[in-house]
């Protein structure tokens, strides 16, 4: 027998496996509460098991409302709000820096920039997050 005659007969036998989970899955989807007119549960389906899930599942949706309610008008402003003071702050803080002397003036104190041995990139003074409008380092400089 060719493959391709075995690939057909397995497709044309249905699963033993499969059909008891279609079966209970037609039987959750039939039996809720949103299919029956009105929303309202009768006969076999007016239990307290569906009773309880359609209480959750209206639980679920009111939830859900109040956070994206409280995500869109609450969180958004904060967010924007925050925005703005941290803007604020950083523009404070580089109109601080123009007060003071300029990097080369300022005392080197002993224990800042020690160097035990150079690093493998760049010059071997400058460490990896070096940056040049607020570290300075004069090697030459004793104090």
């Amino acid at each position: 027998m060719s493959f391709q005659r075995l690939g057909l007969r397995m497709a044309q036998q249905p699963l033993r496996t499969q059909q008891p989970v279609f079966r209970q899955f037609i039987r959750r989807v039939s039996v809720s509460a949103r299919d029956v007119p009105g929303g309202k549960l009768t006969g076999t389906a007016d239990n307290a098991f569906n009773r309880e899930r359609a209480a959750v599942k209206a639980h679920a949706a009111a939830t859900s409302d109040l956070w994206r309610r409280l995500s869109i008008y609450v969180v958004t402003p904060c967010l924007i709000l925050a925005a703005i003071n941290a803007w604020n702050l950083w523009n404070e803080h580089w109109e601080h820096w123009e007060h003071l002397p300029p990097l080369e003036e300022r005392v080197e104190y002993p224990y800042q920039n020690i160097r035990t041995k150079n690093f493998f990139w760049g010059d071997g003074d400058k460490t990896l997050f070096w940056n040049d409008k607020v570290n300075y380092h004069n090697k030459d400089k004793t104090t």
